[in-house]
């Protein structure tokens, strides 16, 4: 029988808190490794230092490729529920795709099973879509602003394409060009992919349902319709937004032809945490910390020396891990020291999830399952619901989902955890 460990794009989806609007528990961070740009949006202003900003293109600080994955061990320590790592900016992740390359490699070196995903203007898909492939970048976001070159014209100063610098509709050309055939070439590869669309007064606010529409066409998953935000020292710093009615008529009408965002924060470049409530400032003296990391061999050892965790296997049979974690009547707990994986006892609970006539008491009933496997480090199950993961990960108990054997489920998640514990 062949087994699949890794998490399906359907799973990671719904616990990536940018594209399913029910996964607002779930943490992200964005690593802002990427400073350089080869668009001059008209609504851009890229300051590096202010720490009370909170909009795309704001960060306190750069980081390169080896810091970022050191940060990334000391949040993923500390940010229990965090599932997602994001490359959005500060400039554009493929004008500094070497530092973007290397700085997957080694956080997925980490922990393999994180999902990873960028923002882009496009730009330069065409040239990088099938290496963001290659290293499992799941989802993408591209902001593509029009659909017509007359209308980019007039949000864009310039393009920077292979040396050469573009400006107007020769600029607007390029740019659309390479926008619809890196979506198209990505939605065809099974990449979960975001349009994020800046609405500007005046300027392209009636062509955004066109926009909707070819986005669709070219496989799009859904839109971001987000509101321009009138920075100093930009082109459009003086330009007025449009407010929250009009947003939403917006987002109401082109929800008739693409699924739409409703809960964009349009974050900072260093975001870190849920949508609603950034903790970035926490860590932004990281590296006094970085000798706190626990090494993945040090983690939970017994007294004489060696490497020991203990799992809760949610099974039907005592053979595989085959059950809802919300279906669970007992649990198979095992002890794992080094390779040896001893069967320690049967648990049994309370099965908290009995459809809808019962939902009475039902977070009294999760909080029942977890006290009965709080003694573990890692509960196996073949599928769990985004509530008790969140109130799992809390109590620093880690969630593995998978279909397979017990022993090779127990081998797997071992492994697991001395990456990204």
């Amino acid at each position: 029988m062949s087994i699949n460990f890794a998490r399906s794009i359907e799973e990671k989806t719904f616990e990536h808190p940018c594209y399913n609007c029910i996964a607002h528990k779930y943490a992200r961070m964005h690593i802002p490794v990427a400073p350089k740009c080869n668009v001059s949006c008209n609504f851009c202003n890229r300051k590096y230092d202010c720490i009370n900003e909170s909009r795309p293109g704001v960060t306190s600080e750069i980081l390169s490729p080896k810091d970022a994955r050191d940060k990334f061990k000391i949040v993923k320590n500390s940010v229990k529920n965090l599932t997602v790592v994001g490359i959005a900016g500060p400039g554009d992740p493929l004008a500094n795709f070497e530092e973007t390359r290397e700085s997957i490699k080694l956080i997925k070196k980490e922990c393999p099973d994180i999902t990873f995903c960028l923002s882009t203007n496009g730009l330069m898909l065409p040239a990088y879509a099938g290496e963001l492939v290659k290293l499992g970048v799941t989802h993408v976001t591209i902001t593509i602003n029009a659909v017509d070159p007359q209308i980019d014209a007039q949000i864009y100063k310039y393009v920077n394409y292979r040396g050469n610098t573009f400006v107007g509709v020769e600029a607007g050309k390029i740019l659309l060009h390479n926008q619809l055939s890196g979506l198209r070439y990505l939605a065809g590869e099974g990449i979960v992919c975001k349009i994020n669309i800046v609405m500007i007064k005046g300027i392209n606010d009636a062509h955004i349902p066109e926009i909707v529409k070819k986005v669709k066409e070219c496989g799009a998953y859904m839109t971001n319709i987000m509101p321009l935000i009138p920075v100093k020292g930009s082109v459009f710093g003086n330009r007025d937004t449009v407010d929250e009615y009009e947003l939403a008529d917006m987002r109401k009408k082109c929800g008739k032809y693409l699924k739409q965002m409703y809960h964009c924060r349009q974050c900072r470049a260093d975001a870190i945490g849920s949508l609603d409530r950034d903790v970035s400032a926490q860590f932004r003296n990281y590296k006094k910390n970085i000798t706190t990391i626990d090494k993945p061999e040090e983690i939970h050892k017994n007294d004489s020396g060696h490497r020991s965790y203990r799992f809760a296997v949610a099974s039907s049979s005592g053979d595989y891990v085959d059950e809802h974690f919300g279906h669970v009547s007992e649990f198979y707990v095992y002890d794992v020291s080094d390779d040896d994986i001893k069967f320690r006892e049967k648990r049994n609970v309370e099965m908290y999830c009995r459809g809808p006539q019962e939902c009475s008491g039902h977070d009294d009933r999760i909080s029942g399952v977890i006290k009965c496997i709080e003694d573990c480090n890692g509960v196996l199950v073949l599928r769990i619901g985004f509530e008790p993961v969140i109130k799992l990960h809390e109590r620093g108990i880690r969630v593995f989902q998978m279909y397979s054997t017990i022993e090779e489920g127990i081998k797997r998640a071992v492994k697991l955890m001395g990456k990204c514990f």
